[in-house]
């Protein structure tokens, strides 16, 4: 059985499409399948198109969360829903083509758990891949490991994956990156990657810039580390500077002056002092999130559920 799960936010016109072309990409493959399609508080409403769609098609799967929990969250919510032996996650809003789902599985069968799209010629803007390339390249930096920008959450994974990835219960999620952690076999196929059929993506720079702060800190301690080690700079240089100013004082005398390093310096180091405590503070607020134990997301409403 074949599951394929799609978050669903700003793209209600899309909906009747995609629906359309999944069914006609998974009977390729058999007629053992099912398709959840995950409503995120979708201001569009499009609630209303999936609760049609699963009037007319009894093998789609409806979920309606209480509220916008994010895209990541309505993924999980799909994943512990379905009941595939394969899972297919893709967007809704047909930039992931459901016509290369085929070509996943086949390649899965080939003997891998896990089969990411990799987009060819992606058709975002140039904004947007600037920003996924840096936050990758910075994301690899803190650590330490090899991440491809041009794969995204499209893939097929085995039951075994999906089960290891719900198993996780962290906050502070990232599906491609915690599938990619999980390991088993897995490899990837170039894909096309079409323009979106409905209206932009929500993702502005406010929303990636917490994402990806998110996403780092859940992953990394490096930036304490980075903290520590700024402040021992700091330090050493005040210290090589108050050297230098007793030497001078013995070989040249010292007249009144230099309120104006003196300033700098105060407020360079105060600047210093309150990123360090905020980094810190931020792993702290995670740290308080995680042990409020609270659901990763809350379902209200169900439709087709099996």
């Amino acid at each position: 059985m074949i599951s394929v799960v799609v978050p669903v936010y700003g793209c209600k016109g899309a909906l009747l499409e995609l629906h359309r072309r999944l069914v006609e990409s998974l009977r390729k493959i058999g007629e053992d399948y099912e398709i959840v399609l995950v409503n995120d508080a979708c201001p569009q409403n499009s609630w209303e198109v999936i609760k049609e769609i699963c009037d007319k098609d009894s093998k789609v799967v409806g979920i309606n969360l209480s509220r916008n929990f994010g895209q990541i969250r309505a993924i999980t919510a799909g994943l512990e829903q379905c009941k595939g032996d394969w899972v297919v996650v893709m967007d809704c809003d047909l930039q992931d083509r459901p016509e290369e789902i085929e070509n996943l599985y086949n390649r899965a069968k080939e003997g891998y758990d896990v089969v990411f799209a990799r987009r060819v010629n992606r058709q975002d803007g140039g904004i947007k891949k600037f920003f996924s390339k840096m936050f990758y390249k910075t994301y690899e930096y803190f650590t330490e490991g090899g991440y491809d920008n041009t794969i995204s959450n499209f893939s097929i994974s085995s039951r075994s994956v999906v089960d290891s990835y719900l198993s996780m219960r962290e906050q502070n999620r990232a599906f491609t990156i915690f599938i990619k952690w999980i390991g088993f076999n897995q490899t990837s196929i170039d894909v096309q990657h079409d323009k979106r059929a409905e209206g932009k993506s929500s993702y502005n720079f406010k929303k990636r810039f917490k994402m990806a702060s998110e996403i780092i800190t859940a992953q990394s301690n490096k930036p304490l580390v980075m903290s520590i080690r700024f402040g021992f700079v700091i330090s050493f240089m005040a210290f090589v500077y108050a050297i230098f100013l007793i030497i001078r004082y013995f070989a040249k005398g010292i007249t009144v002056q230099g309120w104006t390093s003196t300033m700098v310096s105060i407020y360079f180091v105060g600047g210093i002092i309150l990123m360090n405590l905020g980094i810190i503070g931020l792993y702290i607020g995670y740290i308080f999130n995680e042990t409020k134990n609270r659901p990763i997301y809350i379902i209200k409403d169900i439709l087709n559920k099996k």
